[in-house]
């Protein structure tokens, strides 16, 4: 009887006098829910309670517009949409469910993958997300979505919605911008204007990903049951570069896939500047794997590549004429500089998001335009290429101290001569001040002028130019960020792929490029990255203790790999210090190079 007035119900749902007749019926044993359902009933409902306090109102300063947001850290940091902020200027207005409403500034924005990051100001005791693991979920995982939808919420307790996991690995392509998503979370949970930026938990109430795009009535604005999640693990190679102010850019390879007639993916076009032709990929290789993970269509490819920051080296197996071969990539920058600035200036939004009702906005009067909290002006300093510049330094400025401590002695601008021997026993000798550098090593000498208009060579030849290498060096120990055009915190990754991750300072003179590793637990500089110029191959240098040498701590022992010397290794016996005023260097080049007048 209880199964066939079920159905019943259900066929009849809209006639409310029937549905009224019904429910006089007295319910059965069977229709009592279990003990089961009501304890996992609860058992969400707690979840959902628990986590709502992370859960952000993002409101424009001048009472715009906004949309959603999930708080990752205790004093303040925020992830959401990069259209959500897009536009919003330099501060913003966040609501959390204790009725608060706090001043925000922005921090960092990913304009391809729209991201961005912003910190609430005001308390460093935040309720924070859970970060979760988004590789783990499965299609038909139940999940849920939280955040502020057309923007209703004006007490900031956010709204819910629950659905499953409907598909993964989605990619949709950029329409008419740069904006890409790659290898999203595809979710039935209803997602309107106002949701973006806000959460999607799994049912333990972690973090899994953040709320985007969705498929509208276009009519209503009103969500038809396809939305799109940008994966928590997508976006976590880009946070640490975020917090630090910058406007961050995607990778790629240097070449375009296609699939060809058998169904395989294989290079169709690439460019030969790029690190991936210098290993020797070339057009018609078939792409096997990336990042460890198999390749079967273009969109794979896209989707994993997608999640990568510009400079990663990513694994990469392809196949020709039957034979596998391994590489280690060097991934180069999406888009140049300027594309992203002048992206983010345009002032348009992909989606557009709710507007307050007036009558109801939270937001206090407005202020006059362009005008910035008083008492949260020193957080925002502007700076062309980055969104905050502030953070940057807040994140750079004690990785710079850790290795200026290096110095025991301020009279470190004179000549240095290091003297040792690579692991065959072969002696050397690096020569280097403020005008050049030179290395005897056996019998061969090279050299290298420093000097505005001189150009860096890669000498010796095939190391990626380590005696260029050496002048960043010698600047950053003799002055630091200010004897660089650029010296900014570039974020985080792996020194090798699979360890600890590392902070990296990015140095810019004269055109060539030097990343700074410092391990992350105590800021210890552990070697850097060099490049004549952002298209060549580098010349990466690694140490792993200092010694003392008189006014100096430096290297005991030099790894030196380049793009076509391989690795080599260089023990040092002694670095001495002439003053300032000593003689010029001696060092003449044999080999290696044309002599600089």
């Amino acid at each position: 009887m209880s199964v066939r007035l079920d159905r019943l119900r259900t066929l009849i749902g809209g006639c409310w006098p029937v549905l009224l007749f019904f429910s006089m019926i007295p319910a059965s044993a069977e229709d009592v829910p279990s003990e089961s359902v009501l304890r996992a009933e609860q058992q969400r409902v707690e979840v959902m309670r628990k986590v709502a306090g992370s859960v952000v109102a993002v409101f424009g300063a001048e009472g715009a517009g906004g949309g959603s947001g999930v708080l990752i850290s205790p004093d303040g940091y925020v992830l959401t949409n990069f259209h959500v902020v897009h536009g919003a200027g330099p501060f913003v207005k966040c609501g959390l469910n204790d009725g608060v409403l706090y001043d925000a500034v922005q921090v960092g924005i990913d304009p391809t993958g729209d991201v961005a990051v912003v910190k609430m100001l005001g308390r460093e005791d935040f309720p924070t997300a859970t970060l979760g693991n988004s590789d783990h979920l499965t299609v038909g995982d139940p999940v849920f979505a939280m955040g502020n939808p057309f923007l209703l919420a004006t007490d900031f307790h956010p709204t819910v919605t629950f659905g499953i996991v409907s598909g993964l690995h989605r990619y949709q392509e950029p329409a008419g911008t740069i904006l890409e998503y790659t290898d999203c979370i595809q979710i039935d949970a209803s997602i309107n204007p106002g949701n973006s930026g806000g959460p999607l938990f799994n049912l333990q109430g972690e973090l899994v990903g953040i709320n985007g795009r969705a498929s509208f009535e276009k009519r209503g604005r009103v969500n038809v049951g396809a939305a799109y999640a940008i994966s928590i693990n997508q976006i976590g190679p880009f946070v640490e570069a975020l917090t630090g102010g910058r406007i961050v850019d995607h990778a790629t390879l240097g070449a375009t896939v296609a699939t060809d007639s058998r169904g395989l993916v294989i290079v169709s076009a690439i460019r030969e500047n790029s690190d991936a032709f210098r290993q020797g990929l070339r057009l018609d290789d078939e792409i096997v794997s990336f990042a460890g993970r198999p390749i079967g269509s273009v969109n794979q490819f896209k989707n994993i590549l997608g999640i990568y920051p510009s400079g990663r080296r990513i694994p990469l197996t392809f196949r020709r004429e039957g034979i596998k071969k391994d590489l280690e990539v060097r991934l180069s920058s999406l888009h140049t500089p300027s594309e992203l600035v002048g992206f983010v200036q345009q002032g348009e939004e992909e989606i557009p998001e709710g507007k307050p009702d007036p009558g109801k906005s939270p937001l206090p009067e407005k202020k006059g335009e362009g005008e910035l909290p008083e008492q949260w002006k020193q957080l925002y300093e502007a700076r062309a290429g980055y969104v905050n510049y502030h953070f940057n330094r807040l994140r750079r400025d004690p990785l710079l101290r850790s290795i200026a401590e290096w110095k025991k002695s301020e009279s470190i601008g004179g000549l240095w001569t290091i003297q040792g021997a690579t692991e065959q026993g072969v002696p050397a000798t690096i020569k280097i001040n403020d005008v050049g550098a030179g290395l005897i090593l056996g019998m061969d000498q090279f050299y290298q002028q420093y000097a505005e208009g001189v150009e860096l060579k890669d000498e010796p030849p095939g190391t990626g130019g380590l005696l260029a290498a050496l002048q960043h060096l010698r600047v950053l120990l003799t002055q630091g960020e200010a004897g660089f055009t650029d010296c900014s915190y570039w974020g985080s990754e792996p020194l090798i792929e699979g360890e600890d991750w590392v902070d990296v300072v990015r140095c810019e003179l004269s055109g060539a490029i030097s990343h700074w590793y410092f391990r992350k637990r105590d800021g210890v500089c552990l070697g850097f990255r060099f490049q004549l110029s952002e298209d060549e191959g580098s010349c990466d240098v690694t140490w792993t203790e200092l010694r003392s040498f008189g006014g100096l701590d430096f290297p005991a022992r030099l790894t030196v790999q380049g793009p076509g010397r391989g690795t080599w290794n260089l023990s040092l016996d002694s670095v001495e210090i002439a003053p300032v005023s000593a003689a010029p260097m001696e060092t003449e080049p044999v080999k290696g190079g044309e002599q600089s007048d």
